[in-house]
């Protein structure tokens, strides 16, 4: 598995980090279905984690994928509106827990925005796709704490 180097910044620190798509899409039967086989198409980039919410005329359609420039070009092509943020991936390994982890965000005072699971895990870990107000610094204190921060060259790419 690779991993990449930390990039330095002013606080000394950046965690590696991931792309996350929030798709916007009419909240009509079948939508999410064509919003998949698009991704099925393009053999190159998978998506990793998904999470959707719901209103009563829309819905915003979460996406980590494998290869973050290629899932652009795909929304792009299809005209889907979207954006995008980075997000922390977190693997729990050696026994470090989702109840730990918030504890040691919440010692910090840092706010988790939302978070759900990673379906496509390089290591076979429970993984979880994490936003939080401040991504440096919980980068920090979680990799301090023994958790495995992932970047998107650590997650798994699509069978040749």
């Amino acid at each position: 598995m690779t991993h990449m180097a930390p990039l330095e910044t002013a606080r000394g620190f950046a965690p590696p980090s991931v792309t996350q798509f929030s798709v916007f899409l009419d909240n009509k039967v079948g939508k999410l279905f064509e919003l998949l086989t698009t991704f099925d198409e393009h053999r190159t980039c998978q998506i990793c984690a998904l999470s959707v919410h719901e209103a009563s005329d829309h819905a915003v359609v979460r996406l980590v994928t494998s290869d973050a420039p290629a899932a652009r070009d795909i929304l792009r092509s299809h005209g889907l509106a979207f954006s995008e943020m980075d997000v922390l991936v977190i693997e729990l390994i050696n026994g470090l827990t989702l109840s730990r982890m918030c504890l040691y965000l919440l010692g910090a005072e840092i706010n988790i925005r939302f978070s759900y699971p990673v379906m496509l895990r390089p290591n076979g870990t429970p993984t979880i796709a994490l936003a939080v107000d401040d991504p440096v610094l919980a980068g920090q204190i979680l990799r301090r704490k023994n958790f495995r921060l992932l970047g998107e060259a650590d997650l798994p790419k699509p069978a040749a």
